[in-house]
């Protein structure tokens, strides 16, 4: 349909806002001022006529939305509106309207918001439309959407205003319809499993929980710094001592650090905790949830992402990182048992450490992050961490130097994170005081000491697997999108000049 709106496109923008808002003081000197409606009755959105056309032929039906385009015949004219379900037709008369209002829905601008009350029909081409016995003008759009043909394309444009890239690429708002049913399905999961949602802190006095760069903010009442969260790992296991048998949060962690199609500051993550169970129930666990609701949403657990097809349906890959390392450039960490020796191999093979982070452990974690990690397209399940990157995780009983960690990579991504979690209050303090003389030699993702969760410790945690997922991954993979930008409405972005 051809857009027939008064504006010339080559008019500058102030000229274009001008004309609106002389529409709108003319409205207001004749007592018609749009901003004063507070409520509409609709009967219908566009999709329920649509869908359901034979039982509500030549019926009334009432709809609300954005004129998105308009198409004057003289005495009559088709519009299109669009609501939130969809974009509708509608046959607009002077017959029907009457000189005066028909007039007046022909000043209408392309973005304003109208109501429409009329009987459905089909046009002869089959279009299923709306025969307008009244347009009410219910909001005045001051400012022009993008020209239809182009629309919002520019990225970063449509990152910072969201609201019109929603209007524009209607495609959009199905990543978020998707998201909201992805994270639906997720809380209907858990439940089913026994875990109850709870909710902990955002603000902490403690940065612990992860490696991970913090925010500080002050509270000025207490006098006192504090942190945003960057996991809410302690105080979830805190419950479980408290005796609260499966939890899991659904919320925001923050970390002060680099953004990339990856990261954003503030993201969506799950964690979950169950006692009694270990690493091993946590990846059974997490191989049912993602492949139920890849089924649930999508309807099927073979998805596309990028160039990949991926399967999520179970039987997923597990493997060791040692092995993984092995497999992937020949190294084996298995005999390789003191730090001088795998600075050594880190060097011949050229994969980069800091000085600070030199350890056996720190130097297995980069050769499989330079090596592995961006080779695991299907599911795979990496196990068995060593310690000095694992802070908060039960040693392996066979080999100490290990943990009983995985963390999921799919596409060459990592998903989740998990542990069969570290109970005894001993040993947890000396890993969380190694953690402190890391932040001290000037690492600044090292944790600090939280001496409550050490009590906490010592009062008792019962035998617990524990997990992290990222939500927003998880979305992107399921959504196909490449950016986790075009997961989140509103995604943080730098403040133009």
């Amino acid at each position: 349909m051809e857009n027939n709106n008064t504006e010339n496109q080559e008019l500058d923008m102030n000229t274009l806002m001008k004309v609106r808002r002389e529409k709108l003081d003319k409205l207001r000197a004749e007592g018609k001022d749009p901003f004063e409606i507070t409520k509409f009755e609709k009967t219908h959105t566009s999709s329920e006529i649509v869908d359901n056309y034979e039982e509500l032929e030549n019926k009334d039906v009432t709809i609300a939305g954005r004129l998105m385009a308009k198409r004057i015949m003289g005495k009559a004219s088709f519009c299109h509106i669009q609501d939130e379900n969809g974009k509708i037709q509608s046959y607009v008369s002077i017959n029907d309207l009457g000189e005066e209002d028909y007039k007046s829905f022909k000043e209408f601008d392309i973005g304003d918001i109208i109501g429409i009350t009329g009987f459905v029909f089909k046009t002869r081409t089959g279009e299923v439309s709306i025969h307008a016995k009244e347009v009410v003008l219910l909001t005045k759009s001051l400012r022009p959407l993008p020209e239809k043909f182009h629309g919002l394309k520019d990225n970063d444009l449509r990152y910072r205003q969201r609201y019109v890239d929603l209007i524009m690429n209607p495609e959009v708002k199905e990543t978020f319809i998707l998201r909201s049913k992805i994270l639906k399905e997720i809380r209907k999961f858990m439940d089913e499993k026994g875990y109850m949602e709870v909710e902990t802190p955002s603000l902490t006095t403690v940065a612990t929980g992860d490696a991970a760069r913090p925010f500080i903010t002050h509270h000025n009442t207490l006098d006192l710094d504090m942190y945003l969260r960057i996991a809410p790992e302690l105080n979830l296991k805190r419950l479980i001592v408290g005796g609260m048998g499966k939890v899991f949060e659904i919320g925001k962690n923050f970390r002060n650090e680099g953004m990339d199609i990856k990261h954003n500051p503030e993201f969506t993550n799950m964690e979950f905790y169950s006692a009694y169970e270990d690493y091993n129930d946590m990846m059974n666990l997490t191989e049912e949830l993602i492949s139920t609701i890849a089924k649930n949403v999508l309807g099927t657990t073979k998805i596309k992402y990028g160039d990949d097809e991926i399967e999520l349906a179970p039987g997923w890959n597990k493997i060791t990182m040692i092995d993984s390392i092995k497999q992937a450039c020949g190294v084996d960490f298995n005999t390789i048992k003191t730090d001088e020796e795998a600075q050594a191999i880190a060097k011949e093979k050229g994969v980069q450490f800091e000085d600070i982070k030199n350890t056996r452990g720190h130097i297995i974690n980069e050769f499989f992050e330079t090596f592995v990690e961006k080779t695991l397209i299907q599911p795979t399940f990496i196990m068995d961490y060593p310690v000095e990157v694992s802070p908060l995780t039960k040693r392996k009983k066979e080999t100490p130097e290990l943990v009983e960690r995985f963390e999921l990579f799919i596409g060459g991504r990592e998903y989740a994170n998990a542990y069969s979690e570290l109970n005894d209050p001993i040993d947890q303090y000396e890993r969380l005081l190694k953690q402190v003389e890391a932040k001290e030699k000037g690492d600044e993702e090292a944790g600090g000491m939280d001496e409550d969760f050490v009590n906490a410790l010592e009062i008792g945690l019962p035998p617990t697997g524990g997990e992290g997922i990222g939500l927003d991954r998880l979305i992107m993979l399921l959504t196909d999108s490449a950016s986790i930008r075009d997961v989140l409405l509103f995604p943080t972005m730098k403040p133009l000049a």
